[in-house]
């Protein structure tokens, strides 16, 4: 069942289409010389096509008036036909050429702002938006912005301009019912038109949320391959997919049926206008008032005018349909960011590097606390790592840092100052990350390692590259550094993807640096030669290091056990043993899961090699 839109949400929409056509302007400010030529081409045009007709009334009625034995071509009539006709099409294309550029200048503005506007909008977001959708939704909104702009140059203004040639011939030279005829008739079409493409909207805007849902759903299952095929879910997916375009198709059906409806009320009215036109046109003639080029000139107008109406009703539809695609991009571009500066935030002043959580608390929803009262430092050169079993808010620590999202409750501090009164980008130029899942864009290996500093020179990245033990990797491929490494980095195994992280984030040179699970998808004989990478890393900056494998944070400064968000143990990996407490059963039972394992091979990162030069 088709809800029905309240008069209310009515006018709400129209006032949103209002405001967003308002919020369309700047994007043309850029070339508001260009687009006031174009219009002025656009009323030459129309001045040259409703000549034609008055000029085709001269050259009938010369014929009318002469004798048959003495006809005469009327010459300079006929050349101002042709000229007129050659005027119309000229001033056309060049009003298309000259609009061309604003037209698409105005479509990469709005889609270089919405990417920028997606870029400063926060975690939270990023992580609760479907890609799909999302991606659909900003193509059709961009691409709303050219439709609308050429359906008003090319079809709207036009009608408009001509309209209102035609009803100032037909004013000062013919009977008022004429003109009464005329445009009573256009007011029924347009108001016809409006009320049933009104109600044929609600399929429209269903059909668009239906179609970003199924491609959310393919986008979601395609990211999700091996998942897929890990647990035999093709046809679930397929199934779910094919459900989704099922109500998508019913739409669609209702949408294209109530659309034959409207071409038939309104081509039912063309049709009676156009007859009582001719009726009146034609008692005209046989009264004597009128000529016979008087019926041609009339009859021409109706063309001229009952044509393009005829398309009017598609053109306003399609202008409702891009304002509510337009809509998604300016409501999107309205939300504001969780995290911002503060006015005037000064940048970073960054001395030593050390950094301090004071009794930090955090929740993502009030009723689940992830942080209790959190309370360490990181001194310059010291290297710190929290442990804990997953859920403890390990990860946390290093969204919070960087600022991904903003404390509840105490405050970060690096070199005595608040992080939340500083500009983000100096705080994020400051910190080098390892994350847990590395996602590499897909370009290559050089393309990947240079993003860390887009300055950074070639010599710079080998010895990164060197740092991280993936130098002869690299070296020993076919294509070496301009291998492209597929989407999100899928032909590298998940070693040698964070061996290009490690290295990528020395290439930064940060002061400071945090160690997210980075060696969680080594092997053991890869562990241990990165240990000592991240051991030399470390002795140059302040170092933060998460990690569920204990192994890799035995030689830290200092480790806190984490559980339930609270740090319950802290002290060296030696203290804490002796101690025997929550790190000390941890370590027990890694170390009896590792006997029982056996020793690694690092076979499985060779044969990803072998896998990746072929």
């Amino acid at each position: 069942m088709i809800p029905r839109i309240h008069a209310t949400e009515a006018i709400h929409n129209d006032r949103r289409d209002w405001r967003n056509l308002r919020g369309m302007l700047p994007y043309l400010w850029e070339f508001r010389g260009r687009a006031l030529f174009a219009l002025g081409c656009l009323v030459l045009a129309k001045l040259a096509n409703v000549g034609v007709p008055l000029v085709l009334k001269d050259i009938v009625d010369a014929f009318e008036n002469a004798n048959a034995q003495m006809l005469v071509l009327p010459g300079s009539l006929l050349l101002a036909y042709g000229a007129l006709k050659l005027s119309g099409s000229l001033f056309n294309e060049l009003r298309d050429v000259i609009f061309a550029r604003v037209r698409f200048r105005a479509m990469r503005r709005l889609s270089t702002r919405v990417l920028e506007h997606l870029h400063r909008l926060s975690l939270r977001y990023h992580l609760e938006r479907q890609s799909g959708a999302v991606s659909r939704d900003l193509e059709r909104g961009t691409r709303s912005v050219s439709t609308i702009l050429n359906y008003l140059v090319f079809s709207v203004i036009p009608v408009l301009v001509e309209f209102t040639l035609v009803a100032l011939v037909l004013l000062t030279k013919y009977a008022l019912v004429f003109t009464l005829v005329t445009f009573g008739t256009v007011a029924i079409y347009v108001a016809f038109t409006f009320a049933i493409t009104e109600w044929r909207m609600d399929y429209r805007r269903q059909m668009n949320v239906l179609d970003s849902q199924a491609n959310s759903q393919a986008f979601d299952s395609l990211l999700n391959y091996e998942t897929v095929k890990y647990f035999g879910n093709e046809q679930m997916e397929l199934d779910r997919y094919d459900n989704t375009l099922s109500e998508w198709e019913d739409m669609a059906t209702k949408s294209q049926s109530s659309m034959s409806v409207l071409n038939f009320g309104q081509g039912s009215i063309i049709a009676l206008g156009v007859t009582l036109i001719m009726f009146f046109a034609a008692r005209g003639v046989v009264a004597g008032d009128m000529s016979i080029g008087d019926l041609v000139l009339v009859n021409a107008f109706m063309l001229q005018l009952f044509i393009p109406l005829g398309f009017l009703g598609i053109v306003y539809r399609q202008i409702k349909y891009a304002l509510a695609d337009m809509d998604l991009v300016f409501k999107l571009l309205e939300r504001e960011p969780e995290i911002q500066d503060k006015p005037g935030a000064p940048a970073l002043k960054l001395k030593r590097g050390a950094v301090r959580f004071e009794r930090v608390g955090f929740h993502y929803q009030p009723e689940r606390e992830i942080l209790r009262d959190v309370d360490f430092a990181v001194e310059p050169g010291e290297k710190v790592a929290v442990v804990g079993h997953s859920g403890a808010g390990k990860s946390t620590l290093a969204r919070l840092l960087f600022r991904s999202y903003d404390v509840t409750a105490g405050r970060i501090l690096i070199d005595g100052q608040d992080i939340r009164d500083v500009a983000q980008q100096s705080l994020r130029a400051a910190i080098g990350i390892v994350p847990q899942d590395t996602v590499l864009f897909n370009d290559s290996i050089r393309y990947n390692l240079a993003y860390g500093r887009p300055g950074a020179g070639f010599e710079e990245l080998e010895r990164a590259a060197a740092q991280a033990h993936i130098l002869s990797f690299i070296e020993g491929l076919p294509d070496g550094w301009d291998t492209v490494v597929g989407e999100r980095g899928l032909k590298l195994s998940g070693g040698e993807k964070q061996r290009v992280a490690i290295a990528r984030a020395i290439v930064k040179r940060p002061r400071i640096m945090v160690f997210d699970e980075a060696t969680s998808s080594l092997d053991s004989h890869t562990e241990q030669a990165i240990q000592q990478t991240l051991a030399e890393v470390a002795e140059h900056h302040t170092t933060l290091a998460i990690a569920h494998r204990l192994s890799t944070i035995v030689d830290a400064d200092r480790i806190l056990v984490m559980d339930a968000g609270r740090v319950l143990e802290q002290g060296s990996h030696a203290r804490l043993l002796a101690d025997g407490g929550i790190y000390a059963a941890m370590w027990e039972l890694q170390q009896r899961e590792r006997e029982e394992a056996g020793p690694s091979s690092p076979g499985r990162y060779a044969d990803q090699t072998e896998s990746i030069q072929t």
